[in-house]
């Protein structure tokens, strides 16, 4: 049988190649659309995983600290240590800011943790370099994709802190690189006042008789002090001692201390459900929106082919081919291009991804159905063309 792709490939190579390689370009961003949400999911888990937590301790009524802003009192931790099945409870809380170093700014996710090794809830559970944080104020240990080094100095709020270890992977569910601090530096940071509001605020307490009463002088520096500290955190992470029943565990801590409790599974479900659902669901119309313009494109092409070889086809149906050949021909065409094309797309989508703000997760999976999609699409694509070829009147290949 007649190979019309073999033949453009023979005789005129480049252009094929060059439609081809177009073709990949759109399928490679394809493929990185699909990356970048697998890579949003999977920083999703790797978050929870990171934490070490099996339940998740928050403020009544909320969604917990990584959809919604939750504060409780930092000593609750000890009475939830004394529940049946816990075997670690730590106090944490989240901060997302611009963290200095030299003239740049690094958007991060700020996290302040209690003292202890790696593994401890809340602590970055590996170091690729470095050590953990053993001093109660100003030193970090940070994620690589931050870009900070070991030994640099970094600036968040007012204070300097001096980065002593590295991690990988520990990233926020918007990609951000995770940066770990003592609790007691966070706390300060989440709710630092600058100097004017402070000196406005002193004012106010000194003037209110309430506070300032005569007869007690050492009552107002008693309420200024409770009002430059902070004693909350957002969350309390637990883990549970091997074999303990969560859902009840949970259940048993919302009964008897009025808190909100997500366990794994329900905390996944909110952050893929929730905080990256409308991402999702933005990613999941531009992949429909791609695969018409590709379907488009392909069909484009594959019509511009056949008219071109009009006279080719009338010459075959006039010394007597069947239209099913002539048809298969059309088909092989369109999928040969859609085979350069995927190559393309997926050497270059594999080539960039490393270079991408966000994570790109190219799963294998994807990868074959992509491939599936690329068939699919050049074998509709092709429709157009095979009715054409289909309808030339073999008279046209005498002129």
């Amino acid at each position: 049988m007649i190979n019309l792709a073999g033949r453009d490939i023979l005789h005129a190579w480049k252009k094929f190649f060059l439609t081809g390689a177009g073709l990949g370009l759109l399928i490679g961003v394809t493929l990185s659309m699909a990356g970048i949400y697998r890579g949003m999911v999977d920083d999703a888990r790797a978050l929870l995983d990171n934490s070490g937590a099996d339940l998740w301790v928050v403020q009544q009524g909320t969604l917990g600290p990584y959809a919604e802003p939750s504060s409780i009192p930092d000593d609750l931790y000890r009475d939830l240590s004394g529940f049946s099945g816990v075997e670690r409870a730590a106090n944490v809380t989240y901060l997302t800011m611009q963290v200095r170093h030299g003239e740049s700014d690094v958007r991060s996710m700020v996290v302040g943790t209690v003292a202890g090794g790696p593994g401890e809830p809340g602590q970055a559970p590996r170091l690729v370099a470095g050590r953990p944080i053993v001093r109660n104020h100003y030193e970090a240990v940070a994620d690589l994709a931050s870009g900070f080094r070991l030994g640099d100095r970094i600036r968040i709020r007012r204070h300097l802190f001096t980065v002593v270890g590295l991690t990988r992977r520990m990233v926020s569910s918007s990609g951000d690189p995770m940066i770990f601090i003592p609790l007691r530096d966070a706390q300060e940071a989440q709710f630092l006042k600058d100097n004017e509001a402070i000196h406005q605020q002193r004012a106010r307490t000194l003037t209110n008789p309430a506070f300032n009463p005569p007869q007690n002088p050492g009552f107002a520096d008693a309420v200024i002090a409770s009002q430059t500290t902070n004693s909350q955190v957002n969350a309390v992470l637990i883990r549970l001692a091997p074999g303990v029943d969560a859902d009840a565990t949970a259940a048993a801590i919302r009964r008897w201390k009025r808190l909100q409790v997500y366990t794994r599974a329900e905390m996944e479900k909110i952050l893929i459900g929730k905080l990256i659902a409308t991402s999702a669901r933005q990613i999941g119309l531009f992949l429909v929106i791609l695969s018409i313009v590709s379907a488009a494109i392909v069909a484009f092409i594959i019509y511009t082919m056949t008219m071109a070889k009009i006279r080719e086809i009338a010459v075959l149906k006039l010394i007597g081919t069947r239209n099913r050949t002539i048809a298969a021909m059309i088909l092989q065409q369109a999928l040969g291009l859609g085979l350069i094309g995927f190559a393309v797309g997926k050497i270059i989508a594999t080539a960039w991804a490393p270079y991408f703000p966000k994570y790109v997760l190219l799963l294998p999976g994807d990868t074959i159905r992509g491939f599936v999609a690329v068939v699919v699409i050049c074998t509709l694509a092709s429709l157009l063309a095979i009715r054409i070829a289909l309808k030339v009147d073999p008279a046209e290949a005498i002129g």
